[in-house]
């Protein structure tokens, strides 16, 4: 089995992150708190409760670097928790929404974070020295819907977002003095702050779970119709491919190398893609693997053959049907958020973990299991 360990934390949990030496985790369990634990002597003890929220915490992102954690919740509200001894400090952070803050992630160099919202705009946050405070640029008038989740590149600069108006984009977040032009490509340094680099329109219904690859050529993101879709060369050139998935749609995608990627979503357990020498993507199998009893195996290949011819008029014959699965595994509920479990600048994820709604938090190990393709 890949699963390395299963952990029963709450009854739910929205979302999730772990310390930089993974020794400690902060995960929300479905309400306006944060809470903090730690392994010590074989056994998880909670540490620390961060309470400042007044709804539901919606995303959860811990610094790598700057051992500094982000939170943002339907209130509205971000803050940035600063530790300081055994006490963890928060600031607030200006965002300026009238609707929920809905997800967060802090940038490669960690010198910003970008928060997506239902007020249909993305807050780039950055901290202003003179003032001492957390301040925010919105990116508006761009999206027509709820913004669903957000994926930085690794240049520092751009950023990607999904959104329930079905489209994915990427936009310029360079900011004067917080990004230094020099350091970046001069293709990214001419783009000007909320500039929209790129649109995808290969969805008509919600989108889900943006990622970049780790050298940042290729983009990833779900549709709730069952799709995922991998794009190349998103500035200059984009080449898409659609592969329609047999089961249930897709929440949250996780590259692990520039040739493989994970899914997880309302099947309750990851899905393995993977390209091959020619770019061409496809899906390998189910990572929590089960065996399949003989009645279930039959109704699996009549569903799967009803699936293809589904799925090839809606489609067409250019995009891929794949295989259904029997329910049941680690997770007994949808999984919304994927997270790696990878140290320094390791360019291969062998480890990461994942949260649902059952409220356990599950630890994949693919060493051994999966071989990666680089």
């Amino acid at each position: 089995m890949a699963t390395q360990a299963i952990h029963q934390f709450a009854e739910c949990i929205t979302c999730h992150a772990w310390s930089p030496d993974h020794s400690m985790i902060a995960f929300c369990p479905n309400n306006t708190e944060v809470h903090i634990y730690k392994f010590i002597a074989d056994k998880w003890e909670k540490l620390h409760v961060l309470s400042k929220h007044d709804q539901i915490v919606s995303g959860i992102d811990w610094g790598r670097s700057t051992n500094k954690i982000v939170t943002v919740s339907h209130d509205r509200n971000s803050y940035v928790w600063t530790q300081e001894g055994q006490d963890w400090v928060p600031t607030l952070v200006i965002l300026k929404l009238n609707r929920a803050a809905l997800c967060v992630q802090w940038s490669p160099k960690e010198n910003k974070f970008a928060v997506g919202s239902g007020a249909k705009s993305v807050c780039i946050c950055y901290y202003e020295q003179e003032n001492n405070w957390w301040i925010s640029k919105v990116i508006r008038k761009k999206h027509e819907s709820s913004v669903t989740s957000l994926a930085w590149h690794p240049n520092n600069i751009h950023l990607a977002t999904t959104s329930a108006d079905g489209k994915c984009r990427v936009f310029s977040t360079i900011i004067k003095g917080v990004d230094t032009r020099g350091s970046q490509s001069s293709a990214s340094a001419d783009w000007k702050f909320g500039e929209q680099i790129a649109q995808l329109d290969l969805t008509t219904t919600w989108a889900f779970g943006v990622s970049w690859s780790p050298s940042g050529k290729t983009l990833a993101y779900a549709g709730h119709s069952s799709m995922i879709y991998f794009v190349d060369d998103v500035e200059a050139s984009p080449a898409a491919q659609n592969l329609a998935l047999r089961d249930l749609p897709l929440r949250d995608i996780l590259f692990v190398s520039e040739k493989m990627a994970i899914g997880v979503g309302f099947d309750c357990n990851p899905l393995i893609f993977s390209a091959d020498e020619t770019g061409l993507w496809s899906f390998v199998r189910y990572l929590d693997e089960r065996k399949v009893t003989p009645s279930a195996s039959k109704a699996s290949q009549l569903s799967e053959a009803l699936g293809k011819l589904y799925g090839q008029s809606r489609q067409g014959s250019s995009d891929t049907v794949e295989p259904s699965k029997p329910r049941g595994g680690a997770h007994e509920n949808c999984i919304t958020c994927i997270v790696p479990l990878s140290k320094g600048s390791e360019s291969i994820v062998k480890r990461f973990s994942t949260s649902g709604l059952d409220g356990k938090i599950v630890v994949w190990d693919l060493e051994n299991h999966v071989t990666i393709t680089k």
